[in-house]
């Protein structure tokens, strides 16, 4: 094993590999034997996903139509082809499509009830028949508390989850973003999927030219961004409700045609306190409240709810690797439950 690489089984059981900028957290259920054969799967697939990225790196961070060798690459693209109208690198699903990657190899050699690969906050999951994922939301990487909690059964197609926002690289996030919303959460088939539509989405919640928003092009913050001159989002000053409604308007009718596409299954969409939720009928588990921020629903849309309870069945996951989740107390009932940012 390279030096580079790092590999190792949690206290708590889970397993986490980290190579470079990729940090994994993962976690599988079902027999003792399937779930060591799902790791050392995982484990060896985690080799050469690094190298293959890096092989292929100037052709994914370019816009546009291009053919890829490895699998992590040809995902990427897959998953960023349905947005190509839009500005976007097949970079803007990496770190979906990583997890998708490590999952499908723990699946095909391991017979799991249950597993989730969490790249920094992109979740890809496996679910048989009755069991249930539930994942936290939170706005605000800088005050990160929970805002809503979203519970998904396998009976729903949806199989990822990413986040993107505003938090730039240095405040909290790990990417760019050109819009300023706090944070948007999607919920896909796959990972690449939520990762790539959960960036444009993000980017949609804008107000232009607004004299409060400060950008800066991305390269002058990272060199070597595949935004290349892009303005990136840097600060931001006050917003009128108004303002924020204006914005997150925006974001809605993004997300609302990509639902329409059936490029995602449900999408929240968080800025300075106020939410707003696009969502296919019935996606998500009834829950005992909603989500304490103002949620703006339109017609034909449900409400997300949170829940409180077990969170599926087995152990509670608690990714505490990723800087963006925290454990949480769930309403007196034992065990930790799973924040996306």
């Amino acid at each position: 094993m390279r030096a580079s690489l790092q590999s190792r089984v949690l206290p708590d059981g889970r397993l986490h590999l980290q190579e470079g900028p990729i940090d994994l957290v993962i976690e599988a259920f079902g027999a003792a034997g399937e779930v060591r054969r799902a790791y050392a799967a995982a484990a060896r697939c985690f080799e050469d996903v690094l190298p293959g990225l890096v092989a292929e790196l100037p052709a994914l961070c370019r816009a546009g139509l291009h053919s890829f060798e490895g699998p992590v690459a040809r995902r990427m693209a897959a998953a960023c082809a349905p947005h190509r109208t839009d500005f976007v690198t097949p970079m803007a699903a990496v770190a979906g499509a990583v997890a998708d990657h490590v999952l499908a190899a723990m699946t095909q050699a391991a017979t799991l009830t249950r597993a989730y690969v969490n790249d920094g906050g992109d979740i890809a999951l496996h679910l048989t028949a009755g069991e249930i994922f539930s994942c936290g939301l939170v706005a605000e990487v800088a005050d990160p508390r929970l805002n809503g909690r979203a519970v998904i059964s396998a009976e729903t197609p949806v199989r990822g989850i990413a986040t993107s926002g505003r938090a730039t690289l240095g405040e909290g996030g790990r990417s760019f973003s050109l819009g300023i919303a706090d944070a948007v959460t999607v919920f896909a088939r796959t990972a690449a999927e939520a990762d790539v539509a959960a960036t444009l989405i993000a980017n949609a919640v804008d107000l232009p030219g607004h004299p409060g928003v400060q950008r800066c092009p991305a390269r002058e913050i990272d060199p070597e961004s595949d935004l290349g001159e892009k303005l990136v989002t840097v600060g931001m000053g006050p917003l009128s409700p108004q303002e924020i409604a204006a914005a997150l308007a925006r974001g809605v009718d993004a997300a609302r045609a990509m639902l329409a596409a059936g490029l995602i299954e449900a999408a929240a969409l968080f800025l300075r306190g106020e939410a707003e939720v696009v969502e296919g009928e019935g996606l998500l588990l009834p829950g005992s409240r909603t989500l304490p921020t103002h949620t703006g629903r339109h017609p034909g849309q449900a409400s997300l709810r949170a829940r409180t309870g077990i969170h599926g069945r087995g152990r509670t996951p608690d990714p505490t690797m990723d800087p963006r989740v925290k454990p949480e107390d769930d309403s007196g009932v034992g065990g930790r439950s799973e924040m996306i940012r």
